[in-house]
């Protein structure tokens, strides 16, 4: 069947039922944060608990977890730090070189440095070239092209994490923040900045929300961003310390504009030099301020602690917080209980975790299949559920996720992702689709590695160059008036100098191993003994959805089965197994279930 026409029946069958609920949690259960009894614990709870607290579980997870105490499983997943693993760090490419750092705003910045200096990003100018500038704009599109490739090798790296780390809520909560404290190296240009920023988030995701906050204020990554370097004494700059109050802490309307302006002179003089945070002296404003009703000489760290103190604070970290990991829109009066567990924990934010996942409420009918999956979420969730223990590289994970409108590392904006139903549209819905058909078929004859790619304009300047063409001959553009960098008396030619950086970058950066997803979607079934037709649906739905299947669909489920081919496992002796013969049929089986709208819930 072909997929659009398979996309289409799934569709059809969900359409009237797309986004409901369905389960066997006590209908009384909603917002009530008293803990669920070993009594009511179930598989179907703790595969709950796996999902949202990480991404997902395998049928050897859920019952491992299932028969624990929930106040055991919960723990376990929020005081992580007594669960071994050993996780491979990341290996840098090694793209910074001396003298790069720090690097210039700007092609043009990079170019005044040279003009006046003699050198820019550690190259000197080369008199005898007949463009003697071109080292350094080389040099700075190298480093442009090698950042974005080493960045998303790191947040490859990332998802690998996300995928076989044996503390998925340590993940789960970075994920968190880093749409929290939104920050796009599209801006900051500088992986290093935001891996520092990874590590921010890991030790102190499920900490003391000062420290975190602290940190983030301090955060190099972050200060590039809101623009804090222009932020001086005198000439204050409110980009960043609007954020700190609005988006970071206390949400709209809990303060005024004379409070952010105020707490920016706090923050004037904060700025970061390479990888560290510094204070320049001489351009912070040490002068009286008034922030949130309180005077006095403060400075960032004591505007910290005055923001700390409202009462807009713990309310608002609790409600982000829990419409993250439970629901929507949850009452005043929820969202005041969970602001009172944080502030009399002293901001404790895994106290507070701790506190959601164990109540009732979590595990109410309102609450079980009722989140919308985020792209990472959906890919990675995938992956783990098929037994991946290496994260696949065909498909790319960077293209299979921006392509539904999430890529790690750059949230489209200071508030992050919208998340919720902004995930879903017409469109997005059959583009999920085919995001578990590149899993589950991947075409690995005709996969082109995205990273190692031209863009049209600089593959016609390589294919010039290579029919012997000169730089300025092949970086000709006819009548356009992209590239008027032309004739020897230039000093340097851009479009040459974007071309070079990427094969520049190409020799520095280390290059993705490509490899598909080892599927046997058999051998999943085999060891749940699910062996005929009936068994397939059931064990697949029981692993993948979050969600029941009325009995209608699941009977128009088992005929597709039996449509595309699946012949019930044979007996073989004293053993009975899923042969490679029905493997292709099974994925049939399998992308049409993942294609359902019940496998975007979570």
């Amino acid at each position: 069947m072909p997929p659009l026409v398979r996309v289409a029946l799934a569709l059809t069958l969900c359409a009237a039922s797309a986004f409901a609920t369905t389960g066997d949690a006590a209908s009384t259960w909603k917002e009530r944060l008293d803990p669920i009894g070993a009594a009511d614990w179930s598989p179907r709870y703790a595969a709950h608990l796996l999902e949202r607290a990480g991404f997902g579980a395998s049928p050897a997870e859920v019952r491992r977890f299932a028969a624990m105490e929930p106040n055991t499983a919960v723990r376990r997943l929020v005081r992580f730090e007594t669960v071994e693993q050993e996780l491979p760090d990341f290996v840098p490419s090694g793209i910074w070189k001396r003298g790069m750092d720090p690097f210039p705003a700007s092609r043009a910045e990079a170019v005044r440095q040279g003009y006046e200096n003699g050198e820019s990003m550690g190259v000197k100018v080369d008199p005898d070239n007949e463009r003697p500038l071109q080292p350094i704009v080389d040099r700075f599109f190298y480093l442009l092209r090698a950042n974005v490739l080493e960045a998303r090798r790191f947040s490859q790296w990332w998802a690998q994490r996300m995928l076989v780390s044996e503390r998925p809520l340590q993940e789960k909560i970075a994920l968190f923040w880093h749409g929290h404290f939104a920050t796009s190296d599209a801006k900051v240009r500088d992986y290093r900045k935001l891996r520092l920023q990874l590590e921010l988030f890991h030790e102190h995701g499920l900490g003391n929300f000062r420290d975190l906050l602290l940190g983030i204020t301090k955060d190099p990554a972050m200060l590039v961003y809101l623009d804090n370097g222009e932020n001086l004494k005198g000439h204050p700059n409110e980009n960043f310390g609007r954020e700190v109050l609005e988006m970071f802490s206390m949400g709209v309307g809990h303060y005024t504009e004379d409070d952010i302006r105020e707490a920016s002179r706090a923050f004037t003089g904060w700025t970061q030099y390479k990888l560290k945070f510094v204070v320049r002296e001489e351009h912070h404003d040490d002068g009286t301020k008034t922030v949130l009703g309180k005077t006095g000489n403060w400075d960032g760290e004591q505007v910290i602690d005055i923001i700390l103190e409202q009462e807009a604070t713990p309310r608002f970290i609790a409600r982000k917080l829990y419409e993250y990991f439970v629901r929507e829109d949850p009452s005043e009066g929820l969202v005041g209980e969970l602001a009172e567990t944080l502030r009399e924990s002293e901001y404790d934010i895994g106290a507070l975790m701790e506190r959601i996942l164990l109540s009732k409420d979590f595990y109410a009918e309102e609450s079980l299949g009722s989140q919308i999956k985020s792209p990472v979420q959906l890919a990675v969730s995938t992956y783990r559920k098929l037994e991946q223990k290496r994260l696949p590289t065909i498909p790319d994970f960077n293209v299979l996720t921006s392509s539904l409108g999430q890529m790690l590392l750059h949230p489209p904006n200071v508030a992050g992702w919208s998340g919720g139903r902004s995930w879903i549209t017409g469109a997005s819905l059959l583009q999920r689709a085919d995001l578990s058909r590149q899993i589950l078929f991947p075409q690995v004859e005709d996969f082109r590695d995205p990273d190692r790619q031209l863009p049209g304009i600089y593959r016609r300047v390589a294919e010039r160059l290579e029919q012997g063409m000169n730089i300025t001959e092949a970086t000709s553009s006819g009548s356009s008036s992209f590239s008027q960098l032309a004739g020897k008396s230039e000093d340097y030619n851009t479009r040459y100098g974007g071309y070079i950086g990427y094969v520049m970058a190409w020799d520095v950066v280390k290059k993705i191993e490509r490899k598909p997803a080892a599927i046997d979607v058999g051998g999943l079934l085999d060891a749940e003994k699910a062996w005929t037709a009936d068994a397939a649906v059931d064990a697949l739905t029981q692993r993948f959805l979050s969600v029941a299947l009325p009995e209608d669909r699941r009977e128009t489920m088992v005929r597709f089965a039996r449509s595309v081919g699946l012949v019930e496992a044979p007996m073989l002796g004293a053993a009975q197994r899923w042969g490679s013969d029905n493997e292709e049929a099974l994925r049939e089986l399998l992308h049409l279930l993942l294609s359902l709208p019940e496998y975007q819930l979570g």
